[in-house]
């Protein structure tokens, strides 16, 4: 027998082959498992106690401690516990939710979001990750861009529905995050997401809202900080706006 033969048929490079397909396939596995963290189970339409975890099952859960010092759990036992602002279409399990309140502000749709923690993202210093440039040393807008403060806001109806105060950065990407936008003569403020804004020399394009909109956008609970769930909000809401802003976006096109 050659080098490396074990019997006539069998050698060491096919047992490396077999222990190899074997570790790769736990991998998978194991891998597909701990994916299920988040999201599962599942809630069937059919009965409040029927739980779809599909195979593999969920792992068991885990506590992780994060930085700040808080305890998280994955999977989370706790029941979703927000009540659904939306009703089927049909009786037929399966079917479209028609929307029973604001669809922006109710989380429904493209504007669901997650009940993220209510509390800043934060820098690996400790200091809040997302401030307006007002509050941070040493940010700006470069030179060669259009400085959008004192810009006025616009929905796609072409209506002005507030003015460019300040931009928010992310001091730890070292982009901006936010457009402060004030929207009412008391000096109300709220936060437009900068990818939802389009910068041009004389104005600030928002198409995914109407101008009457961004006076409803949910706000900050300090003038300065945005907590993790107060951004989920606020991106649901510009979010919900791209189907539900105009009655006819949610049409079909033929």
């Amino acid at each position: 027998m050659s080098t490396g033969a074990i019997t006539a048929y069998i050698d060491v490079a096919q047992l490396t082959l077999y222990a190899f397909w074997i570790f790769f396939a736990g991998l998978i596995y194991y891998l597909h498992r701990e994916n299920k963290r988040e999201g599962y189970p599942l809630e069937s339409e059919r009965s409040p106690h029927v739980k779809v975890q599909g195979f593999p099952a969920m792992p068991d859960p885990k506590t992780y401690r994060l930085a700040d010092g808080r305890t998280v759990m994955a999977p989370d036992p706790r029941p979703e516990t927000r009540p659904l602002a939306a009703e089927p279409v049909a009786a037929h399990p399966g079917a479209a939710l028609q929307p029973t309140g604001n669809p922006m502000l109710d989380g429904v749709g493209p504007g669901a979001y997650a009940l993220r923690a209510d509390v800043p993202d934060r820098t690996i210093d400790g200091t809040d990750r997302i401030v307006p440039l007002r509050s941070a040393a040493g940010f700006d807008v470069a030179p060669q861009d259009t400085d959008p403060r004192g810009l006025p806001v616009q929905g796609a109806d072409g209506v002005t529905g507030g003015t460019v105060r300040d931009l928010w950065v992310d001091r730890s990407e070292m982009l901006f995050r936010y457009l402060e936008v004030e929207v009412g003569t008391d000096g109300r403020s709220v936060l437009l997401p900068i990818n939802f804004a389009r910068i041009e020399r004389r104005r600030v394009r928002v198409d995914s809202v109407m101008g009457r909109h961004f006076a409803q956008v949910p706000t900050t609970r300090e003038a300065a900080r945005v907590t993790l769930l107060e951004e989920e909000r606020v991106m649901a809401y510009y979010g919900g706006g791209t189907l539900y802003a105009d009655p006819a976006r949610a049409e079909p096109l033929l």
